[in-house]
């Protein structure tokens, strides 16, 4: 049997207020079932893997074949709740760990000041990712 393949794509969410992680994943679930329905929903694989509304930053991860329809369920999205909100891609990988050298790199050549910690995958400082109830 095949391992199965991911992307991780670390995605800007660009709002007046930044969503909460849940309104945020219900948006995404939501674009993803306009678009293609309950069996795309189904081939997709999503996970938020981090989310730091501070920075309105999130680390998504899909299916390696579900990645252009991730990237148009994204595209789509326009309201979470009643604030109006754009999800723009910034950076697409294989790794988390690639993600977040390919994060840092960008970084330092724009001259930003935000760094993912080696240690720690959070999208910027001061959140850690909490348990599912």
């Amino acid at each position: 049997m095949r391992k199965v393949r991911h992307r991780y794509i670390l995605a800007k969410i660009d709002a007046r207020r930044i969503p909460e992680e849940r309104e945020f994943e219900r948006a995404l679930w939501g674009s993803i079932t306009r678009l293609f329905g309950e069996y795309g929903a189904s081939q997709i694989d999503l996970s938020v893997i981090e989310y730091n509304q501070e920075g309105g930053y999130a680390i998504i991860r899909c299916s390696h074949k579900a990645l252009p329809m991730m990237r148009a369920a994204m595209a789509a999205i326009t309201k979470v709740g009643d604030e109006e909100t754009v999800v723009h891609t910034l950076l697409i990988s294989g790794t988390l760990k690639a993600l977040k050298r390919k994060f840092n790199e960008a970084n330092s050549i724009m001259g930003g000041g935000r760094r993912i910690p080696a240690h720690k995958i959070n999208c910027g400082a001061g959140h850690e990712r909490r348990e599912n109830s």
